[in-house]
């Protein structure tokens, strides 16, 4: 009796483990659908709605790529980079698109696309001129840092960098992640004087530095990185399809155009 319930379970297993091997999402699944998923987050660089109509670098990436794909794309709003990673794990998302530091870490999980842009990491503070303190300074040397405060979105790729400054200035920085704030929220707690620093995407900064002139980003915690969007391991026909179709967005000139709407920056030769 036992050896047959036995039997029974571990072909049901079996069974399940086969089903769920089955539905496996990549390219074709995507194809036979029609949707592709793709999870990004709420600003302007990913997506965002500005009057009566909707924005975004990463949103007008997607839209370029549905017109070229033939696919539906839905888009799906997640500010905490760590929910949209496990989203894409459990195949709710097919593509995480955001400007993702491509890094050795991530690359053993996930696999990422030609580089989108190029970026870096800088320091949000204050300008000593909109600072109440009188023996405020503007930090430019790195080893400025020690025993300073960070604030970092939480799951933020800027912790790693940040863990690595720390071994190269031989001192402790501290670092508060925060998981009720965005990058942009942090550049405005800054602005307004409710924390000294944070660190945040160049790109990012740029754009809130135009609504925000008290605020000083011209220190780098970086180097120059390369960003890219990211896709499950088990998907490699869509990261294929994903880097064909990036190539002929740069080729039409269509990327440049949505590049320009968004960032000051010199973008990244992608040609």
């Amino acid at each position: 009796m036992y050896s047959v319930i036995l039997l029974a379970v571990i072909t049901t297993m079996i069974m399940l483990y086969k089903n769920i091997q089955k539905h496996e999402r990549d390219y074709t699944e995507i194809r036979n659908e029609g949707i592709l998923r793709i999870v990004t987050e709420y600003n302007q660089s990913g997506y965002f709605v500005s009057g009566d109509t909707i924005r975004g670098f990463q949103y007008e990436l997607s839209r370029a790529i549905s017109e070229i794909s033939g696919l539906e794309v839905q888009i799906f709003l997640e500010m905490s980079l760590s929910e949209s990673f496990s989203g894409l794990d459990k195949q709710r998302y097919d593509v995480l698109a955001r400007n993702i530091p491509i890094t050795t870490e991530l690359k053993e999980n996930y696999h990422f696309t030609d580089p989108i842009v190029l970026n870096k990491q800088v320091l949000v503070q204050r300008k000593v001129s909109e600072n109440d303190s009188a023996s405020a300074v503007t930090i430019r040397n790195q080893l400025e840092l020690a025993g300073k405060t960070l604030y970092i979105p939480e799951n933020s790729p800027a912790l790693l960098r940040i863990q690595n400054l720390m071994h190269e200035i031989g001192d402790t920085i501290y670092v508060i992640e925060e998981s009720r704030y965005s990058s942009e929220q942090l550049i405005i707690m800054v602005a307004k004087g409710d924390i000294d620093y944070a660190v945040c995407d160049r790109h990012i900064a740029e754009i809130e530095e135009e609504r925000f002139t008290e605020i000083d980003i011209d220190t780098d915690i970086s180097f120059t990185q390369l960003q890219a969007w990211a896709v499950r391991k088990e998907s490699p026909i869509l990261l294929d399809s994903l880097n064909s179709w990036f190539s002929k967005i740069r080729d039409s000139g269509k990327y440049d155009e949505i590049y320009k709407n968004y960032y000051n920056t010199t973008h990244f030769n992608l040609r």
